[in-house]
């Protein structure tokens, strides 16, 4: 086993007013902490998902573990060939090659806290998909950053048949 030691010497602080959020109804994400914040050890997201609505589509982390933990509502979480409901106050960790996904339960909202670690700089990636949804960059152009942001997508036959 190696051992990770970060490299960083100031405490971070990330005040709710100041953190960058993108999105909105139904999907929110507010930036808290990339991997150059803290030397390294983790990036952190806070998603806010309306109803139903979807957070990330099947995908795996090779060098990071994820770490979801529900602030509130709930959430369908996808782990390997499991979907798992979370509700609030519930964590799920998923280990690094773990296909993994997330959306708010049919008629729930969620609020999620995200954490990666070791970190990755995954800001870029947030900001990336704002683009897509914005229509000014294709679906298609993930693929071409997977493995700068460790964010490889998959099929899931579990996921897909969740709801129907």
């Amino acid at each position: 086993m190696s051992l990770f030691v970060p490299k960083f010497d100031e405490t971070v602080i990330v005040r709710d007013a100041e953190a960058e959020v993108l999105g909105g109804a139904p999907v929110g994400v507010k930036l808290l902490a990339d991997s150059s914040a803290s030397g390294g050890a983790l990036s952190t997201v806070r998603v806010t998902l309306g109803e139903g609505a979807d957070g990330a589509r099947p995908h795996l982390h090779r060098n990071s573990a994820e770490m979801f933990f529900l602030l509130d509502g709930e959430a369908e979480v996808l782990s390997g060939d499991d979907v798992l409901t979370a509700e609030r106050g519930d964590l799920v960790i998923v280990p690094p090659n773990r296909p993994h996904a997330f959306a708010a339960t049919p008629g729930s909202a969620a609020d999620l806290l995200i954490v990666i670690a070791p970190g990755v700089e995954r800001f870029d990636y947030f900001r990336h998909l704002q683009r897509i949804r914005l229509g000014e960059a294709t679906p298609e152009s993930l693929l071409e950053v997977q493995e700068l942001y460790d964010n490889h997508f998959l099929r899931s036959d579990a996921w897909d048949g969740r709801r129907g």
